[in-house]
């Protein structure tokens, strides 16, 4: 069909549309209207869309929030929608509409999330015939927002949680694992707001019905606490990289940057680690305790302290178990860096959430849903 152009003249001015770009305000056949070529009406009345937020149709606005979460910015989300569907929408605009359509979303997530975590006592986590891992990582990344606290910082912590089973892992020929999907959790705020969001999506991943729990991370109070607390029965592992890196740290600054001693000490730690003879990492440790540790260094000796229950290297290779967090560290990139820390953005902290909300619906693969929690929402 050709771009037969028609020229509606409404009470506001006058504009062209095309059919070939109609489709960006929504499933409308022109047949199905008495048009005339030159027609004095309220057109978004006339059309049905006048009661809905910004005038253009849901299907719409969702197509401005999916490339508004998807671009690397919100003007390039614009230059975007004008090279497709030829229509301009300016950028403040493409930012509206996709805060809109990501406050409806992390509204409906949030009000799920309380939901069964209100009912988390009812839940029947008994399952006879378990099987298989699912692994949960969680880590933390800053988002500069437009919000100081109380020591003049506008940098708040984004907390991201990934879940993938062993069924979304395909092993390449040299043994490594490719994850074809993981399920993203996502929030910029407390952790007891988070913990509620990545405990429902593992309700909703029954992980009840999983042999292993096996959860990596960094270390961090807040994650093994959280953990803990949620998944008692969960198998933690500290990220063996993010070991090694703190082992570094700390052997830099006790060597004098003497790399081969760094090294040997380095190598002395892991082997312990593998022949789970953490006594032996004590005692080595020992040997530094009178040494003050700055606090831009990795305190290791608490640091091992903290996560001994968690280095049992050995044991996890065995059982086929990842040991390192890349997933989560690459997941951390895909989902906030790439979006929500360009050069010189910040962001309110609502604006972040709304946005991380989308981007994290996205990547899990659960884009297609987010029409009907629109519809529902704008139709009570």
């Amino acid at each position: 069909m050709g771009q037969r152009k028609l020229e509606l003249i409404l009470l506001t001015g006058k504009i062209t549309i095309y059919r070939t770009t109609l489709q960006i305000v929504g499933d409308i056949d022109l047949e199905n209207y008495d048009l005339k070529s030159r027609l004095i009406v309220p057109l978004d009345e006339y059309l049905g869309i006048d009661k809905l937020p910004f005038k253009v149709s849901i299907r719409a606005m969702i197509e401005i929030a999916f490339w508004g979460q998807n671009q690397s910015s919100f003007k390039r989300a614009k230059e975007i929608i004008k090279r497709i569907y030829n229509i301009e929408v300016c950028t403040n605009n493409v930012l509206k509409i996709t805060e809109f359509i990501g406050k409806i979303v992390f509204d409906y997530n949030y009000d799920k999330a309380i939901k069964i975590w209100d009912n988390r006592t009812n839940i029947d986590i008994n399952c006879i015939n378990k099987k298989g891992t699912i692994y949960i990582q969680a880590d933390g990344a800053a988002v500069n927002t437009r919000v100081e606290d109380e020591n003049g910082s506008t940098w708040k912590e984004n907390k991201l949680g990934i879940l993938f089973s062993e069924s979304d892992l395909y092993k390449r020929k040299n043994k490594a694992n490719l994850i074809l999907h993981k399920e993203y959790v996502a929030y910029v705020g407390s952790v007891d707001i988070f913990r509620i969001l990545i405990f429902a999506k593992a309700v909703e991943l029954e992980y009840w019905k999983y042999e292993n729990i096996v959860f990596l991370s960094d270390g961090a109070t807040w994650l093994r606490n959280m953990i803990s607390e949620l998944f008692p029965e969960a198998i933690q592992i500290l990220d063996k990289y993010h070991l090694i890196e703190n082992i570094y740290d700390y052997g830099k600054f006790i060597f004098k940057e003497d790399m081969k001693k760094v090294e040997k000490f380095k190598d002395k730690i892991i082997g312990y680690c593998y022949s789970k003879e953490y006594n032996l990492i004590e005692k080595e440790l020992k040997k530094y305790k009178d040494i003050i540790i700055p606090s831009t260094v990795c305190n290791l000796p608490i640091y091992l302290r903290n996560n001994k229950d968690k280095i049992d290297y050995s044991t996890y290779e065995h059982n086929g178990w990842f040991v390192g967090s890349g997933a989560i560290e690459s997941s951390n990139k895909t989902v906030v860096q790439q979006r929500l820390k360009q050069a010189g953005m910040r962001w309110s902290v609502d604006g972040a959430n709304y946005l991380i909300t989308l981007r994290c619906y996205h990547e899990s693969g659960h884009w297609d849903e987010i029409e009907k929690i629109v519809v529902d929402y704008l139709s009570q």
